[in-house]
């Protein structure tokens, strides 16, 4: 079974990005998305964001805080996080503006107001392939360690779906038994689309 997977976070940067990369480079069939209104990254300090609009390319948004301050963004991990994310794709993208890109299988978030974004939008959307789509939620902290737990739980939650003979009738017991070898609460729910 192959299954088209969307992770999603708020910004399109760190946790979406980094199982983007993970996924992608296993050969699975994966893209990538923010639900927020623009692209915020941390800045001097936590009154100081830097705001981006989702479109603006990552190689930018490198070069723009290597300007401001290469030490900075170097210590806190952005300039290499951006860097992963200029190998992967051009830009940041936004959820709820992805009609265009298709259906997806699989839909991951790594926390709960991104969840209850998607699971928004997918029900507010306009029905066109009554199609099932699976979403998933893993916590996980947005910081670069955490970052990189969540993109291998979704690597292994992946690949215990594309081995299920038929992933809507065993998600009940793939999704129990993720969570009791891994120790996580994980929410899902199947909408239609």
């Amino acid at each position: 079974m192959k299954l088209r997977y969307a992770m999603v976070c708020a910004s399109n940067q760190n946790r979406s990005m980094e199982a983007h990369a993970l996924l992608q480079k296993i050969g699975l069939d994966v893209s990538s998305y923010g639900t927020g209104a623009h692209v915020k990254l941390p800045g001097p300090s936590i009154r100081e964001p830097n705001i981006y609009a989702f479109g603006t390319p990552y190689q930018i948004m490198f070069n723009d805080l290597k300007s401001k301050d290469p030490h900075l963004y170097k210590r806190n991990g952005l300039l290499q996080m951006l860097k992963r994310n200029v190998s992967v794709k051009e830009a940041p993208q936004r959820w709820q503006d992805n009609a265009a890109d298709g259906a997806f299988d699989v839909v991951f978030t790594f926390e709960e107001r991104v969840f209850n974004a998607v699971i928004e939008d997918l029900d507010n959307r306009e029905q066109r392939l009554i199609k099932t789509v699976l979403v998933v939620n893993l916590d996980v902290k947005d910081n670069h360690e955490e970052a990189a737990v969540g993109a291998r739980l979704a690597l292994d939650l992946c690949q215990k779906l594309e081995a299920a003979d038929d992933w809507e009738d065993e998600i009940e017991l793939i999704i129990r038994g993720f969570e009791k070898q891994y120790r996580r609460r994980v929410i899902y729910n199947i909408c239609f689309y």
